[in-house]
């Protein structure tokens, strides 16, 4: 059986043209170089079309990362507007919360005066003082903000035989605005007045022992000084 298949081969090899074989042996180098030379192409064109679509990509991936900072940054200007607004709102609510309430000594005792002119009291000792618009030092509230505001004096009175009587005016700026007055020839009395004030900002209202008289004060707080704002204008 071997021996028929082989010698069938060699008739079959035998009946083929010699040139025939030569054009076979020829064809195949040439058909895989032309296709090796149409892939390379085609892999070259692919790799530029790669690249230009991921420049293309590149580009405008750029541009989105680009408007999205542009957007953050608005809402970041934004917020700080925000914020800043939040904060002025929060110092005019501060500015409005104006209260203080003062006596002339915080222990011991003391009578001031006679002075021959009105003299502004300094209420040294101060339990109240919201907003910082009353000064310890110079015994003057300075109205931070224009609005309506309400004061209240107190005048301690220890009876010195009737000699002088015990008195303080409230001023607002240099004008006197009303009066409290007590006479006592013996023993302790009080007395006291209040007003209501329109003021403009930094405005001053102080309270003054009025010329030739006395204020008495010791650790009960008899002589004091109050105010707080009722609304702004």
């Amino acid at each position: 059986m071997k021996i028929s298949v082989s010698f069938t081969l060699l008739l079959l090899l035998g009946s083929v043209p010699a040139s025939e074989g030569v054009e076979c042996q020829r064809a195949f180098p040439e058909d895989i170089y032309a296709a090796l030379r149409e892939t390379t192409a085609s892999l070259v064109q692919l790799k530029a079309d790669v690249t230009l679509q991921t420049t293309e990509q590149a580009a405008q991936l750029k541009t989105e990362v680009d408007k999205l900072k542009t957007e953050v940054d608005k809402l970041k200007t934004e917020v700080d507007k925000q914020k800043v607004e939040v904060d002025k709102l929060k110092q005019q609510q501060l500015v409005r919360q104006v209260a203080f309430s003062a006596s002339l000594v915080a222990g011991g005792e003391t009578t001031i005066g006679p002075f021959p002119t009105h003299t502004t009291l300094i209420y040294k000792h101060v339990p109240t003082n919201i907003g910082n618009a009353y000064n310890s030092n110079t015994g003057l509230f300075t109205a931070p903000l224009r609005g309506v505001y309400h004061f209240q004096w107190w005048v301690g009175a220890h009876g010195d035989g009737g000699a002088h009587a015990s008195s303080a005016g409230l001023f607002k700026n240099s004008d006197h605005i009303f009066l409290a007055w007590e006479q006592q020839t013996a023993h302790f009395g009080t007395s006291s007045n209040g007003v209501t004030l329109y003021l403009e900002v930094g405005e001053v209202v102080s309270v003054r022992l009025w010329a030739n008289t006395l204020a008495f004060d010791n650790l009960y707080h008899h002589t004091t000084f109050s105010g707080h704002m009722l609304f702004p204008m």
